[in-house]
């Protein structure tokens, strides 16, 4: 049985790494599993890729389509004819795909075309939101793939509403936990610890990368004038993304209490929100890593495709209105946020469970 896996973002990285563990885990104990790694060089900035490969034990890809830069449509367009010819050369028994990427998208139809089989995992998460790209993605990979591997019950009731059988819904858990919990012992503290002398619950971690957040300069201006203002003494770590840090220099948006940093890799950025007063972010994956961790979290969205960190967990949809920060921010302040749970299967058990259920089915 051989697996293609596909990687091809920074988010992929640490859903794919504890398969491939579990994987090799089988091998040992004698199972016919084989694994090829494709990453489809979506994202290609050392920090956003090259880090996350060396840092969770992630073997060097077996083939790298370099497909990264250009549109949307230019990128996915590269993808699908690269990742085609792979797949021509060295067919598997089956395809994996992780997340909700462009990279998810066009290597689930490629594949399809191939009429290969797909298995999806974080499958059926949906956040409403169409003007994301992630959401198209999700639609597309989901109304054509196989066997769904979804986190939540959230997850596994949109698809059996959609149609999809029960015996190709197979609730696992979260491969993102799965790595987070196999990491929490090697987490390594940043550069900027001490020369910001940042302390444990003395700091607000940001990340902003979402173009209703970071593209308008002034938008971008507010938000984080009513983050410095509400968190009065507390210091704010800002680790910016390429698409903000262009934003940021236009404006040369700085402030005393602000540390504006490069992206960091996994080891480093975990350490951070382990260790933050609380996240505020606009990324879908860091909601999950904070609700387990217990960090308080707002979600600078107007929707969400992981509502179970809201219900359960630590997080809270903040909106992307700027004004709608101040009373979330003075609870986290104040000292009044909820204490938050651990969704069910987030156990660090997942990607195990994932292999069993492919060695059954391919």
């Amino acid at each position: 049985m051989l697996v293609t896996i596909v990687a091809g973002a920074r988010p992929n990285f640490m859903k794919i790494s504890p398969i491939i563990k579990a994987i090799k885990l089988q091998q040992a104990e004698g199972h016919d599993i084989h694994y090829r790694l494709v990453h489809t060089g979506q994202h290609y900035d050392k920090k956003m890729s090259a880090d996350f490969f060396e840092q969770l034990g992630i073997p060097e890809p077996d083939a790298n389509l370099e497909a990264g830069g250009g549109s949307q449509a230019e990128q996915t367009a590269a993808i699908m004819v690269r990742f085609e010819k792979d797949l021509i050369e060295h067919k598997p028994s089956v395809v994996l795909v992780v997340g909700d990427v462009t990279s998810t998208m066009a290597c689930t139809i490629t594949s399809k075309k191939l009429c290969i089989p797909v298995v999806h995992v974080e499958a059926g998460i949906r956040s409403g939101d169409m003007t994301m790209p992630e959401e198209i993605n999700r639609i597309v990979t989901d109304s054509i793939c196989d066997h769904f591997f979804t986190t939540s019950d959230v997850a596994n009731n949109f698809l059996r509403k959609s149609g999809v059988e029960d015996s190709r819904i197979h609730f696992v858990g979260n491969t993102m936990i799965d790595t987070l919990l196999q990491n929490l012992d090697r987490l390594q503290q940043p550069d900027c610890w001490n020369s910001f002398s940042l302390k444990e619950k003395d700091y607000f971690l940001v990340t902003l990368h979402r173009p209703v957040n970071v593209d308008d300069p002034a938008n971008l201006k507010k938000l984080l004038d009513t983050t410095l203002d509400v968190t009065e003494t507390y210091k704010i770590v800002f680790p910016v993304h390429p698409r903000t840090k262009k934003i940021l220099e236009t404006i040369n948006y700085q402030h005393e209490r602000l540390f504006q940093i490069d992206p960091l890799g996994y080891l480093e950025f975990i350490y951070l929100v382990k260790n933050a007063k609380a996240v505020i972010t606009d990324s879908g994956g860091i909601t999950e890593e904070a609700t387990v961790l217990g960090v308080p979290c707002l979600t600078l969205r107007n929707s969400t495709e992981r509502p179970e960190t809201i219900t359960l967990g630590t997080n809270e949809l903040v909106g992307v209105n700027p004004e709608n920060l101040k009373p979330y921010l003075q609870k986290v302040t104040n000292g009044n946020w909820k204490k938050g749970g651990v969704p069910p299967l987030w156990d660090g058990n997942t990607s195990g469970r994932i292999v069993e259920i492919l060695m059954k089915l391919y």
